[in-house]
């Protein structure tokens, strides 16, 4: 089967459903691609990379007639009118807002798998497009605010004084706001981010961000597991904690966007709150906007000073990369559709993740899906009684006095060895065990508190102390005694190759942190 991969014909696009990568990755699965012609030009994948990869190049009737079509946005009336009766259109669609496409389509008894309706479960990740433009997103509302906003993200001190970082609030750390939290951690900035899931304070602290805490607007988890609704209290405090860290913060980025409705989470009157110069990247407002004084698509600023950017386009504006992952996102969808490898697309409704994004096929249209079914968490093992919990911890009791008794006689019984020793032992013999006893000690004490991470540069300060042991050594390795001399060798052949290996080891290490080290 042939797969076509037009150009997209939306004003402004620049991005395009395949790399020359992402082709190479079809041909393998046993499909024809063809390219239309320039297609990649303003995702800096040129047709001569299309041709390497083993595409061929064709104008845009050529690619639309293709036996499976994909695309990155919903097509055109026309474009429909191009596909080939049977045809299959991989694509997103938005189906829940768009009947009229979903109605065209099945017109032509086109099989339509809507990217924008994977389901969101843990097999199909690796298709979920819809992770991959959040993520691109998250990054580029960064990048946006650090063009706007008119000072650096990271402090400085300079002989000319010092700056402080910028302070970030991120609303939302889903995909898109944990990608923020990252791409601002790393100019710099000071982040802090809201959500109201308590669940997720650990990917923000991982991320680099500060969880802004706040239980009275937490949501809450009913007892399937599913998330609760917020009530209207809990709403309430959510405004207010976004209300106080608007007001304290240089750039906020909101990300809040249910089932492509945006909600309002930064009023006009937070705005004005805020300090000029700060700036609000709205990445919801595809959907209406996070923000009351958000116009999508443009920039506009505050009668008090603030730049509220509401781009709408924010993942075309990284052409190149988010190309690159919708591509792979592809490959892994026809990899799924294609168990054979042999370039037929082989449907399988039975399977959820397949069924779940067929729109239409056969001439029956499909939307909306059925549920998709959670699998229930296993019951909890029973755990033990508390008679048997009492009676575990008695024996556990009893086992740790038993191990403690024994390890007192044993230090007893060497004392009293130590002692009897000593005592029949000359005066130098009873001088060495001292030092020997000492050093015990001492470096138990010293090794003991040294961190993990300097272990490394510790072993190879400790070929002094082994110079000295091979020093003496050698000086007793002519004794006429031939146990002291024996010893002697070996000592001297231990410390030699503690030495040559420690000088090997931190050799090795210094030239990790060498600007020329490959």
């Amino acid at each position: 089967m042939r797969i076509g991969v037009p150009a997209e014909t939306r004003a402004g696009e620049r991005l395009v459903a395949a790399s020359p990568a992402s082709v190479a990755g079809l041909i393998k699965l046993g499909y024809d691609v063809t390219v239309e012609s320039s297609a990649g030009t303003q995702a800096s994948f040129l047709d001569e990379q299309y041709v390497a990869a083993g595409a061929t190049l064709g104008d845009a009737a050529a690619a639309w007639s293709a036996d499976i079509v994909t695309c990155v946005n919903s097509p055109a009336d026309a474009d429909v009118a191009r596909l080939t009766t049977g045809a299959t259109l991989v694509s997103m669609m938005s189906p829940q807002s768009n009947p009229a496409l979903v109605e065209a389509l099945n017109a032509r008894s086109v099989t339509a798998l809507a990217l924008d309706a994977v389901p969101r479960i843990s097999r199909a990740q690796a298709i979920d497009v819809l992770s991959t433009l959040s993520n691109v997103a998250g990054y580029r509302a960064v990048i946006e605010a650090a063009e706007q906003y008119g000072g650096m993200f990271t402090g400085q001190v300079t002989a000319a004084g010092k700056t402080a970082p910028a302070t970030v609030f991120i609303i939302g750390a889903g995909v898109a706001g944990l990608a923020a939290i990252g791409a601002a951690s790393s100019l710099g900035a000071q982040v802090r981010a809201f959500d109201v899931r308590p669940e997720v304070a650990e990917q923000i602290e991982s991320m680099g961000g500060v969880f802004v805490s706040a239980p009275e607007a937490q949501q809450e988890v009913s007892a399937d597991g599913y998330a609760k609704p917020l009530t209207q209290e809990q709403q309430d405090a959510a405004m207010r904690v976004y209300a106080a860290e608007a007001a304290k913060a240089d750039v906020v980025i909101t990300t809040a966007l249910v089932r492509g409705t945006a909600p309002t989470t930064i009023t006009a009157e937070m705005v004005a709150g805020m300090r000029p110069g700060s700036v609000v990247v709205d990445l919801a407002a595809s959907g209406g906007g996070n923000c009351e004084l958000t116009v999508p698509g443009e920039v506009v600023t505050s009668d008090n000073g603030v730049t509220i950017v509401g781009y709408t386009d924010l993942t075309s504006r990284m052409p190149r990369h988010t190309s690159q992952l919708f591509g792979t996102n592809i490959v892994h969808l026809m990899a799924l559709l294609t168990p054979a490898k042999d370039g037929v697309l082989a449907l399988d409704l039975d399977d959820q993740v397949q069924r779940g994004m067929t729109v239409a096929h056969a001439g029956e249209i499909l939307w909306p899906p059925p549920p998709v079914a959670v699998s229930a968490a296993p019951a909890a093992p029973q755990g033990p009684s508390e008679e048997e919990l009492v009676a575990q911890a008695l024996a556990a009791h009893e086992s740790a006095q038993r191990k403690a008794r024994r390890r007192s006689i044993g230090y007893g019984l060497g004392a009293v060895a130590a002692l009897l020793l000593l005592s029949v032992a000359d005066s130098a013999t009873v001088q060495h065990l001292t030092v020997f006893a000492l050093a015990v000690i001492v470096g138990f004490y010293v090794i003991s508190n040294v961190k993990h991470s300097l272990h490394t540069p510790l072993m190879s300060q400790t070929n002094a102390i082994s110079g000295i042991i091979l020093v003496g050594a050698l000086l007793q390795i002519g004794s006429s005694n031939a146990v002291v001399s024996t010893l002697a060798f070996i000592a001297a052949a231990v410390a030699s190759i503690n030495i040559f290996g420690g000088f090997l080891v931190t050799y090795r290490m210094l030239g990790m942190f060498r600007k020329d080290a490959p």
